[in-house]
């Protein structure tokens, strides 16, 4: 009885080892797996991080953009809760955009004339003053509607610059080859700190006091700012001296008009912007009259198109093909159309929220692809006055047109103006294909010649 019992007994201690050993081996295989993985993903999408002054400004740029998009959001809801109406949330969000029509040019040539760090530099330290003032203004219960509206166009103006700038020194922090990769990475920072800036506030929002809110914005605008300081690449375009002041601040508009595919990429981006992405002045009326959810709701629509919008511009940062790239650039252009339609339409939270997210991805992959292929043609020389140019059109498009929709949405409803636009921007993407200048890029193999690059 001994011997068996006993080799019964050595049998059953040994078959835990036995799998252990196993579940250790699997364990370590996963494990690997994971950091090959991992690995992989750095090397398709997160090229230029690798670079650190790069890495810095993406940085800044990342908390930057959450600043701005959570101030959007506080002081559009600070607006309607003082005048009860969407109009001046028109007005204040017009102020905060429209400076990107009259004074990108200028901030252009500022980003080629001089050092474009030192400019970055002047831009974060400038918002950071701006931001304290206003929330300090808005605790003390002084900040009015005319005194919202002056604010927005100071801080429009700064950020104008700021963006600007950064748009100018990218290609000098990564190598030509790593070029595409930095700016669609750059855009992810732009479209998805929507989703920063309204997780940043919304606590606030909801169980504290709205100049709370204006207080993290402060503390984002410092954050960026010390990355900034860190940079320590310096670049700067090339400035015809021969050339009168009036001359060079006009060049990059002759860069653009002279380029029919740069200028069609720019007229199509400007009706995008204005038929699809005009939207922020219309969210409040949104959320209180639609999904009774008040300033939370905004928070988290502008929230889930962050999130859609940052998923979407990674992974286009990890699109290396040409061909696929034109390809998705017209996919996101009939998609970013259906987007307001299907918000506009929505009866419940829940699908709302979808609708927000299918907006960010779809718009910020249209975005992406628009910037990166504008900036792979243009000579650095004239990078700085060419970004300016195009946030003209981008910048002027939006302020205007939420000015405008924001006084639709009073005389008639906010979804109604939402789903117009939308539908009207199918038609323009539908129409577009009919370009050659844009077939060229839709369908580089097709067309018999690839996107051209810049030297």
């Amino acid at each position: 009885m001994w011997r068996p019992n006993s080799v019964k007994q050595i049998t059953l201690n040994r078959v835990p080892s036995y799998s252990w050993r196993c579940y250790n081996t699997r364990g370590l295989l996963l494990f690997i797996d994971g950091i090959l993985m991992l690995a992989a993903t750095r090397d398709r999408y997160l090229l230029a991080l690798q670079f650190q002054d790069y890495r810095r400004l993406w940085t800044a740029n990342a908390a930057a953009g959450g600043a701005n998009w959570a101030l959007i959001i506080a002081r559009g809801w600070l607006a309607y809760e003082i005048t009860e109406g969407s109009l001046w949330v028109g007005i204040v969000t017009f102020a905060a955009m429209i400076p990107r029509l009259f004074a990108t040019p200028l901030l252009g040539f500022l980003a080629d004339r001089f050092d474009r760090q030192t400019v970055l530099r002047w831009a974060f330290t400038f918002n950071l003053a701006h931001n304290i003032v206003l929330a300090v203004l808005v605790m003390l219960d002084m900040a009015g509607p005319w005194l919202l509206m002056f604010l927005a166009l100071l801080n429009g103006t700064i950020a104008s610059a700021r963006m600007t700038t950064t748009q100018s020194l990218i290609p000098n922090l990564v190598p030509k080859e790593r070029l595409l990769n930095a700016i669609a990475l750059n855009q992810a920072t732009q479209q998805g700190s929507r989703m920063i800036g309204a997780l940043a506030i919304l606590p606030l929002l909801g169980f504290v006091d709205i100049y709370a809110a204006f207080w993290v914005c402060s503390g984002l605008y410092a954050l960026g700012l010390i990355q900034v300081f860190r940079i320590t690449t310096r670049s700067r375009g090339v400035i015809d001296t021969s050339q009168s002041f009036l001359r060079n601040l006009a060049a990059g508009f002759v860069y653009v008009y002279s380029r029919p595919q740069i200028l069609a990429m720019v007229l199509l981006v400007l009706a995008h912007c204005a038929l699809t992405m005009s939207y922020e002045s219309m969210l409040p009326a949104i959320s209180v009259e639609k999904l009774d959810t008040g300033s939370v709701g905004v928070s988290y629509l502008i929230g889930a198109v962050g999130g859609g919008a940052l998923v979407t511009s990674i992974f286009i940062a990890g699109v290396r093909s040409t061909t696929t790239r034109g390809i998705l650039f017209l996919v996101f252009g009939f998609t970013s159309g259906l987007g307001p339609i299907l918000l506009a339409v929505s009866s419940s939270w829940e699908l709302s929220i979808l609708a927000a997210v299918a907006m960010g991805a779809n718009q910020a992959g249209f975005m992406t692809i628009s910037h990166t292929v504008i900036q792979s043609m243009t000579d650095d020389s004239v990078r700085g006055r060419v970004s300016g140019v195009y946030s003209v059109h981008v910048g002027g498009s939006m302020a205007v047109t939420n000015l405008i929709n924001a006084a639709f949405a009073d005389l008639f409803n906010a979804p109604v103006v939402m789903a117009v636009g939308g539908a009207l921007f199918v038609i323009v993407i539908t129409l577009s294909v009919g370009s050659g200048a844009l077939r060229r890029i839709y369908f580089p193999k097709l067309a018999g010649a690839p996107v051209p690059t810049a030297a």
